[in-house]
């Protein structure tokens, strides 16, 4: 048998954080009394109080000789790492259709292993969460919180401070100042009826803060998942968010230096003090040492690994000192995350190694910590007498917050459901109010039931309000417009075509100016080019788009990274002369929203055509062999600029062909092939088309593919195909450069064969092929070839002529014209567009 020293086991319930010593003190004076407890044989705590355990096993083949290998501590920590991810991940997968943001999820899945529903079964809480191990979950939570408040810290930029603008200002501190001031009224009202802590003006005045703040660490995920960061909603939000922050740091520091003060007068004397030598160390001494940091990288690489462990292990030397000094914990981690500098390469490098980390792993023990103190069956069994002062104040903040919001906005002239939607956002709680419930408790302001209700109150409005957002707002809604903007309704002569370029990187240039180069610019028909340099948002939160004519933005030109594509694009330009206007541009955002920055773009320009480079380049690099490259994250861009485009869109598939040098592609003779089937798209392309053979270096073959007796054939779309076709043999009649053939197909497979027999013929000089997407195509021409495409955005004859089976050194260029408002492509066909870009 094993004896060890007992354990203090209190007889009653206490914060995980709190002070022992005060009930040890309390102890030995109970016994020090006349008639005290009885000691127990370590003659200190009383023996009703001790309880007696043995020592955990250590035997790896415990469970081969009859023992629980739950019994040992490092076994026991496992099954609840892997328990708490496991539930938490199950929540999100269930919700998910609901369109519940992560943040739900996880305090719903935290809930579940807590004493609400799991918990409440006393085995299961033996088992799995004893009380001698629910320190390290509880200890792991923390450190979740602590890096997490840190790495929003990182990608706050309090610059956007300095940009604002009136309405953001109004609707800010308007926003805050009127709950704040409504909850402290009802807490007033309703403070005789509360508890001695409740009912403390420092109590009620930091409940009111809380509730009135817009926070940005959480507003930022949340935008994110929804998709709204680079939308006007979420630009206006997150800059009202950041102008929140400072007041809502201000009051924090008031709130707390008041707790500090109600013991010893004294103690607030001190807080202070050690406030302001923490705030002095960390933005004069760290923020130097992060500069130079920086300076020591060299441009375009990653911060070295060793800066980045130690920036990591300083979040918890953070924690450690503001903690010791009374300051709260998780404040000095946000503050050291506030003095590094947001994007490349120290924020950016940060971020992306750490953020899977602390958002998969550490995040999901915050919520269990959560769970584990939220108990409901408590919470009933105070009654609605005791909850009703709590409840009144926190329904006073939200009906407030939102009044406040949506009467601010609309004054200043926010259209009513833009400001509805604000008014929703700005109504959000996550993460950092469940740190600030989670600290009220350790201050003795709120009990367990308290804290309870608070939790489910947020989690039931946010729960709400999520989905209410994406229903009410739709950030497409602008770009889909009725006026024609099409290759087909623009004049081919005294008319200018205007055009966005988007570039991913610098590989893809060259192909997109040679395509520019053989759409013949001419003094009649001048090109202005707007080229969206696209960079992925990383180590920051806000996305920032910039352009290069104002130079307004000095301090964002550390993102313009691309200065070669920059001066290509110039050097193009240039030799143009005045046939080309160019105009660039960089949008920094995450990939899931970089479309809205390149239709607001087409937008706001009234372009007349999008170039889109394809997610994969096929590069001739062995002499012949075509070796794929696949660049992550685009085919999803591709794919969200097709559906919601305001304009008509040309996805290029470089195939190397194109990636010559522009004085010497200029001298090439050049040979392109349109595959005509029909529809809108194709028509477009064969407008476009038209334009280059203006170029004489450019001969032209059109291929119409038609069905067998008309079969399929919609009358509509056949007459538009003929009116085309008749005007571009008419005005190409006497051009010597220009071919035009008709084939006759009976299904798709007769198509692809004839295709195919373009491509192997003798004459098979094709430089580039160029066709339609889908629109308007007769079913019969592409009858069961359905299920061999893979991209969709390609449509299925350009997906199958920019195949590898397909052969070939020609690059494709897959032409979609603009679709109008109520005539795009639905629900369901966005889910087809968007069907598995994961893969890429």
């Amino acid at each position: 048998m094993v004896r060890e020293f007992p354990l203090y086991r209190p007889p009653e319930p206490r914060s995980w954080d709190q002070n022992y010593s005060n009930v040890f003190q309390a102890t030995v004076k109970a016994q020090a009394a006349p008639g005290g407890s009885k000691l127990g044989f370590n003659n200190v705590y009383p023996a009703a109080l001790i309880k007696c355990r043995p020592a955990a096993g250590s035997h790896p083949l415990a469970l081969y000789i009859g023992e629980s290998p739950l019994k040992t501590p490092f076994t026991l920590v496992l099954l609840e790492i892997l328990l708490v991810i496991f539930a938490t991940r199950i929540v999100r997968f269930l919700l998910k259709p609901l369109r519940q943001p992560r943040i739900v999820s996880e305090i719903i899945g935290g809930i579940f292993i807590g004493p609400s529903i799991l918990g409440r079964s006393k085995k299961f809480t033996a088992v799995v969460f004893p009380e001698n191990s629910q320190f390290i979950l509880r200890n792991i939570g923390l450190m979740g919180f602590m890096y997490f408040v840190f790495l929003s810290g990182v990608k706050m930029d309090f610059s956007v401070v300095a940009k604002t603008k009136k309405k953001q200002i109004a609707i800010s501190i308007l926003g805050v100042l009127v709950p704040i001031i409504m909850v402290t009224i009802v807490g007033l009202i309703f403070r005789k009826s509360m508890d001695k802590e409740l009912a403390k003006l420092s109590t009620i005045g930091g409940i009111a803060a809380t509730l009135a703040l817009p926070l940005f660490p959480v507003l930022y995920p949340i935008l994110k998942e929804l998709n709204l960061l680079s939308s006007d909603i979420g630009r206006l939000a997150l800059s009202i968010s950041v102008i929140s922050d400072v007041v809502g740091i201000t009051f924090m520091v008031v709130f707390e230096a008041t707790k500090q003060g109600e013991g010893k007068p004294i103690a607030m004397l001190w807080y202070v003090i050690s406030l302001v030598f923490i705030l002095a160390f960390t933005m004069l001494v760290v923020r130097k040492a992060m500069q130079k940091i920086i300076d020591h990288t060299p441009d375009g690489q990653s911060v070295d690994q060793a800066y980045v462990v130690g920036i990591l292990l300083l979040v918890m030397v953070m924690g450690f000192f503001t903690d010791m000094f009374g300051v709260a914990i998780a404040n000095g981690p946000f503050w050291l995350g506030l003095a590094i500098p947001d994007g490349p390469p120290l924020g950016s490098t940060l971020v992306e190694r750490s953020e899977t980390l602390v958002m998969e792993i550490l995040m999901p023990f915050s919520f269990a910590l959560i769970g584990l103190f939220i108990d409901v069956q408590g919470m009933i069994m105070i009654g609605w007498e005791g909850m009703a002062p709590l409840f009144a104040m926190v329904v006073t903040g939200y009906v407030s917050k939102f009044i406040a919001t949506f009467a601010t906005s609309m004054f200043f002239e926010v259209p009513f459901r833009d400001s509805a939607v604000l008014s929703l956002v700005m109504s959000l709680k996550g993460q950092v109010e469940l740190l600030l419930f989670t600290h009220w408790m350790d201050k003795k302001m709120v009990q367990i039931p308290g804290f309870t209700m608070l939790v489910l109150l947020i989690t039931i409005v946010t729960a709400l309000a999520t989905p209410l957002i994406s229903i009410l707002y739709d950030p497409t809604r602008p770009y889909m417009v009725h006026k024609r903007r099409t290759i087909q309704n623009t004049p081919t002569t005294d008319a200018e075509l205007r055009i966005v370029l988007v570039i991913y990187d610098e590989d893809s240039t060259a192909p997109l100016i040679n395509l520019l180069e053989v759409s013949n610019p001419t003094t009649s028909t001048p090109f202005s080019i707007f080229a969206i340099r696209l960079i992925e948002l990383v180590g920051r939160a806000s996305p920032v788009f910039i352009d290069h004519q104002k130079q307004e933005d000095e301090a964002e030109l550390k993102y313009a990274v691309s200065q070669n594509i920059h001066n290509a694009l110039k050097l193009y330009q240039e030799s143009k002369g005045d046939y080309v206007k160019l105009f660039n541009f960089t949008a920094i955002a995450p990939n899931k929203t970089m479309y809205q920055d390149i239709c607001e773009l087409a937008l706001l320009k009234r372009a007349t055509l999008m170039i889109l480079p394809f997610h994969k380049e096929c590069l001739d690099t062995l002499g012949g062999t075509l070796t794929e490259m696949v660049t992550s994250g685009i085919r999803s861009v591709n794919a969200n600029v097709i559906a919601h485009s305001p304009c008509s869109v040309a996805v290029l598939v470089d195939k190397g062909h194109l990636r010559h040098p522009l004085m010497a592609f200029r001298n090439s003779e050049l040979h392109f092939v349109v595959l005509f089937l029909g529809g809108a798209d194709a028509r477009e392309a064969l407008c476009f088309a038209d334009r280059m053979v203006g170029n004489p270096n450019v001969s032209l073959t059109v291929i119409r593919f038609l069905s067998y007796n008309f079969e399929g054939d919609n009358e509509m779309e056949k007459k538009m195909d003929d009116g085309v076709v008749t005007w571009f043999w008419v005005k190409n009649e006497r051009n010597d450069r220009v071919s035009y053939r008709e084939v006759v197909v009976k299904n798709g497979a007769e198509t692809v064969g004839a295709i195919r027999a373009l491509n192997y013929g003798e004459d098979n000089t094709c430089d580039v092929w160029i066709m339609g997407r889908k629109q308007g195509i007769n079913p019969v021409l592409l009858e069961g070839l359905s299920n061999w495409s893979e991209n969709e955005e390609l449509g299925i004859i350009g997906d199958f002529v920019s195949s590898d089976d397909f052969g070939g050194t020609a690059s494709v260029l897959v032409v979609q014209q603009q679709m109008l408002r109520g005539q795009g492509t639905g629900k369901a066909g966005m889910e087809k567009l968007t069907a598995g870009l994961n893969l890429c």
